[in-house]
């Protein structure tokens, strides 16, 4: 099994794509590389912790890999918007890798490079990560018609499934 963290905005978005992969076996919203020691949602919400709302993903890399779940990832979320994803603003909101590898790192380089020049999403080394609360896990799974879900998610999932 390998890890992979991403962010690309509202973490229930990020996790309802990725629970969807093949070889994806575990998804965890949470929180990294801030300065808050066991930050909460509303701690992130201010925008002052340094946190990015994140999912980490448990993969079995040999059904998929990681540059794989690149590629996922960065075809589910705009790389090209500096700290926001639709109406969701704040560094909070940012779109990042956050690698633990030296290959995870040159993998993502290497995709972003391909990319373009546009592309803000940053590549930077996990150095914490904190688990969400236990209503934001599986969010989009157990609330499908809530109106942010309905609205933002669905349409998204349609969208890259079909």
């Amino acid at each position: 099994m390998q890890t992979a963290y991403f962010a690309g905005g509202c973490f229930w978005c990020v996790e309802a794509i990725f629970q969807r992969i093949s070889g994806v076996t575990s998804v965890v919203s949470g929180y990294c590389n801030g300065h808050t020691q066991n930050p909460s949602y509303k701690d992130i919400c201010t925008g002052s912790t340094g946190h990015a709302e994140v999912v980490k993903i448990e993969f079995d890399e040999s059904v998929v890999s990681f540059n794989n779940l690149l590629q996922v990832f960065f075809a589910t979320h705009d790389a090209t918007t500096l700290n926001q994803q639709g109406n969701d603003k704040g560094t909070q909101y940012r779109s990042a890798v956050f690698y633990i590898s030296d290959e995870q790192q040159a993998q993502a380089k290497q995709f972003i490079e391909k990319l373009g020049d546009n592309i803000v999403t940053e590549v930077t080394q996990l150095a914490v990560f904190y688990s969400a609360e236990d209503y934001h896990q599986n969010y989009y799974n157990n609330n499908p018609n809530q109106p942010y879900c309905a609205m933002l998610i669905t349409p998204k999932l349609d969208k890259y499934f079909k």
